[in-house]
C-alpha cells in the first residue's frame, strides 16, 4: 500500500502534467505547406499564437497537427476588404483557388 506521502507526491506530478498540457503553447504535429509540387515549408509543433508568415505564397496546406487553423491571403493575417479566410481542420488538407490567390499566412483558429 502507498504511504499517504507517495500518494500525494504522485497526484501532484499527475496534476502538474495535465496542467501543462492544458497550457500548451505549441501546436502538436506538422503543418506542410507546397506551391505548386514544391515544398516551401514545413512547420513541426509550431507555436499556436500570433501570426505565421509563409517565406512565399502556397497553393496547398496539409495540416497534422491537433489544432484547426485559419488560411490568409494576406501576410499579416488580416482579410481584406470583401475577402475572406479559409478554415482547415484538424488533420486536413486544402487547395488555394485562383480567386483568392496564393496563402500567405495563417494563424491559429480559436478553441
Amino acid at each position: 500500500m502507498l504511504s499517504s506521502r507517495s500518494l500525494a507526491a504522485l497526484i501532484g506530478i499527475t496534476l502538474s502534467g495535465i496542467a501543462l498540457t492544458a497550457c500548451q503553447d505549441q501546436a502538436s504535429g506538422q503543418i506542410i505547406a507546397r506551391n505548386d509540387a514544391r515544398i516551401v515549408e514545413t512547420l513541426s509543433n509550431p507555436p499556436i499564437h500570433g501570426c505565421h508568415r509563409f517565406p512565399a505564397g502556397v497553393t496547398h496546406i496539409n495540416n497534422q497537427t491537433q489544432s484547426s487553423l485559419l488560411l490568409y491571403a494576406t501576410p499579416d493575417c488580416t482579410v481584406p476588404r470583401g475577402g475572406q479566410s479559409d478554415y482547415l481542420d484538424i488533420g486536413a488538407s486544402d487547395y488555394a483557388v485562383r480567386t483568392t490567390g496564393l496563402w500567405q499566412s495563417f494563424s491559429f483558429a480559436p478553441d
